[in-house]
């Protein structure tokens, strides 16, 4: 079985292992194979998992006339498919040649679990995370982003000795799975939020943090008590935000609205549209918002919580910001690396109404880490699987609706 050969200058092996038929893996390798018309392959063995819990095996010959074009498949196929390329040695290195430089052919990482070969032994790569570098030393291997890498760090090149691991089908359809293949308002909410809430119980149980990736948006349609309820319960226990939700968080405390409108009626305030800026002005004069919550100013409200709860909270701000306030970030790579720092911590990922934001994020987070897009948008919720998060369940609801949905089905998960 095997695609017209064009004139051989490189000839490769790969293997594939698992439940590549069901998972759809083995199809998407003949189909790079099958489009890319330079290459060639023979299907020298395949074995067929004669159960559904028996694995299945391939290995393929591949051939190219141009052994650069030959590495550039191979790589592809192990990014996309976790195919293992077979006679190969252990990985190839170059020292960095500047902070912040890369050598020219680094190896660009995904956010599935990673393996590089040192010394003959397959050693997993630490924290895996997508468009960054693997970084060797002490025996082992880190992902690192591209601004951290120091000179001379001893940086893997090319795709020799590095196998990527996807994940493999599970044998049950998780919730995960079953929604993730396609974005509509037209989904059975009930069902598909009482199973969220079953697995952010089971994240909570298991020592992980629950991620809200949240926007403005949260607090002008009034769903800010819920959020901050879940932060008070327990249910979140970190919080990502830019400059906005904080500050009409505050302003919805201080002043009953949320950009000048009243969350009680919806009418716009007399005055309204300086009560966010006036609301930043007391947080500055009182020195950030925990010692406003020490002075007694700040009682209530997302904030009020998550700083009471002292559970990681990473404001990050961004070229439009009012203000801002004391505790944004205002240096994106410096928010990055604060983001990063609890990425480990993180079981799974909300993220509500904050298209920029979640990507960001998205872009942080291993592909184990279970991540929900939520958003009014379809355009937005399908950003995220775009841009290479494709463990992302995709919601379309508004923030109000979606969080109060959330709060009433964990209740229920858990009997009361």
């Amino acid at each position: 079985m095997a695609s017209a050969s064009p004139s051989p200058a490189g000839v490769r092996r790969i293997e594939l292992r698992g439940h590549i038929i069901d998972s759809g893996i083995f199809n998407r390798v003949l189909g790079i194979l099958t489009d890319d018309e330079l290459t060639a392959y023979v299907i020298e063995e395949f074995e067929s998992g004669q159960t559904k819990t028996e694995a299945s095996y391939a290995r393929l010959r591949i051939e190219a006339s141009d052994p650069a074009h030959l590495d550039e498949v191979l790589e592809k196929l192990q990014r996309e498919t976790g195919a293992v390329v077979l006679e190969e040695g252990d990985v190839a290195t170059e020292p960095a040649p500047g902070d912040g430089i890369l050598p020219d052919d680094f190896y660009a990482t995904t956010n599935y679990a990673t393996e590089v070969r040192l010394d003959g032994v397959w050693a997993a790569v630490e924290r895996p995370e997508m468009d960054c570098a693997i970084v060797l030393d002490d025996g082992g291997a880190m992902t690192v982003a591209p601004s951290d890498v120091k000179a001379g760090d001893c940086v893997v090149v090319g795709h020799q000795g590095v196998k990527v691991n996807l994940p493999q089908r599970s044998r049950r359809k998780a919730v995960f799975e079953f929604m993730a293949s396609a974005v509509s308002s037209e989904k059975p909410r009930h069902a598909l939020l009482g199973e969220l809430a079953r697995e952010l119980l089971a994240v909570r149980a298991s020592g992980k943090r629950v991620l809200l990736v949240g926007g403005p948006a949260i607090i002008h349609t009034g769903a800010g008590p819920y959020l901050a309820e879940l932060i008070r319960d327990g249910y979140v226990s970190a919080l990502y935000a830019g400059n906005a939700l904080a500050v009409h968080d505050i302003e919805s405390q201080f002043f009953g609205t949320s950009l000048g409108v009243n969350l009680e009626d919806a009418f716009p305030a007399e005055e309204g549209h300086v009560h966010h800026l006036r609301s930043v002005n007391r947080i500055r004069a009182a020195g950030g918002i925990r010692a406003a919550i020490e002075s007694g100013m700040l009682r209530a409200g997302v904030m009020y919580e998550a700083y009471t709860k002292e559970i990681p909270v990473v404001l990050c701000g961004s070229i439009r910001d009012d203000g801002p306030l004391p505790d944004v970030i205002t240096d994106v790579i410096e928010c990055q690396r604060a983001m990063r720092h609890y990425v480990p911590e993180i079981g799974m990922a909300l993220m509500v109404c904050t298209l920029l934001h979640s990507v960001a994020v998205g872009n942080l987070l291993p592909a184990t880490c279970k991540t929900v897009c939520v958003d009014i948008n379809p355009a937005s919720v399908t950003k995220l699987t775009d841009r290479g998060s494709h463990q992302t369940l995709g919601i379309v609801m508004d923030a109000s609706s979606f969080l109060r949905e959330l709060t009433l089905a964990i209740a229920a998960a858990e009997g009361r």
